[in-house]
């Protein structure tokens, strides 16, 4: 979940100008990523919808989003331009995010052992001020800053 400061300016500008046309297409802004994979930089837009997403709404958005990264250059060096569902094993990163998945399996990685593992999967039990709670045997909270990532287990349930 921790992002170096350019990396974060970068998914900030472009959320701005993006997520008003995502959101006009009838899609949801998921999350905006900006890494750098290997030698190279991408930029991706994670987008979700209520009965799913495919290449065409990819597509679509794409195509709507593009001009504006033209238009407000807000990444110095090259990159990639990708846009993609959210998923089914998503990432979850914002309060809303954990608030529509409230009750759902989920993996959350960490930065350090908590309770013997940098790894746990249960049930997502709670969510507060970036504090994770997961039901597993017993309730184990996370921290903030010992949260790598999130993200959302397929069990096959939401089908």
């Amino acid at each position: 979940m921790a992002a170096n400061k350019s990396e974060k300016n970068v998914v900030g500008r472009v959320k701005s100008f993006a997520e008003p046309v995502v959101t006009e297409l009838g899609y949801e802004l998921w999350d905006v990523t900006f890494e750098k994979v290997g030698s190279l930089y991408e930029l991706t837009i994670y987008i979700d919808a209520e009965n799913g997403i495919g290449i065409e709404d990819c597509e679509k958005v794409s195509r709507a989003v593009d001009p504006l990264l033209d238009r407000y250059d807000p990444i110095p060096q090259q990159y990639t331009f990708y846009v993609s569902s959210a998923g089914l094993e998503r990432p979850l990163s914002q309060p809303a995010h954990f608030e529509k998945f409230m009750g759902h399996t989920i993996e959350v990685r960490l930065y350090r052992a908590v309770e013997g593992a940098k790894q746990h999967v249960g049930t997502l039990a709670g969510y507060e001020d970036g504090r994770v709670t997961i039901e597993k045997e017993t309730k184990i909270t996370f921290e903030p800053a010992d949260i790598s990532a999130v993200r959302l287990v397929y069990t096959g349930e939401e089908l």
